[in-house]
């Protein structure tokens, strides 16, 4: 699939740089150019080993992930790199939640406040990111113990998952408390206010 170094070094440089132009080009919050500019810098000095690493997370996370495919020597080597895998993984499972919870937010704003929007779109993102993936997993029938046994179970989805959960809690909290400084923060996190 990534035989060819310079290809997968030009294809993840590719789509940082086109990411990046259609967060210019519609005006979107500059604090969102953080996410090309990781991807453009992951295509230059990431490994191409990593990258398979990070793209059969994603594709695990989808479902679509055939250990069987990989060698024992492939096996082995990406068990050294399982938290590329793992980031891979949540990527992808954020990636399914914000397809549903952006629009949300988006039809929200529309009707409520954006504090209510940003608080609603990302309640309805938690529940999501964790369980979207595993339906989709079951629906597939991945052998995801297969992937587990050799990849390792993925500690970070818990870990985001809680910090997100913290933040909106503290963001209901502080919108119930004094609604004033509830804004302000939103405002800050999305970059419309200060």
């Amino acid at each position: 699939m990534f035989e060819n170094e310079v290809q997968t070094r030009c294809a993840i440089c590719g789509t940082g740089l086109l990411l990046g132009g259609v967060l210019v080009l519609t005006h979107l919050p500059l604090i969102l150019l953080i996410i090309p500019v990781g991807i453009l810098f992951l295509g230059l000095v990431a490994d191409p080993e990593e990258t398979h690493a990070v793209w059969y997370g994603m594709l695990n996370m989808l479902g679509i992930f055939d250990l069987s495919a990989l060698t024992d020597a492939e096996r082995l080597n990406y068990a050294e790199k399982r938290h590329y895998f793992w980031f891979g993984e949540v990527v992808m499972a954020s990636v399914l939640a914000d397809v549903f919870a952006v629009p949300v937010g988006i039809f929200l704003a529309g009707r409520a406040e954006m504090t209510l929007a940003f608080i609603g779109a990302a309640v309805l993102f938690l529940p999501l990111f964790v369980f979207l993936p595993k339906l989709i997993q079951r629906a597939m029938k991945a052998d995801v113990d297969a992937a587990i046994e050799t990849f390792g179970k993925n500690e970070q989805v818990k870990k985001v998952f809680w910090t997100m959960f913290v933040s909106m809690a503290g963001l209901v909290l502080a919108r119930v408390l004094d609604p004033v400084t509830a804004q302000q923060v939103v405002g800050v996190i999305t970059g419309v206010g200060g």
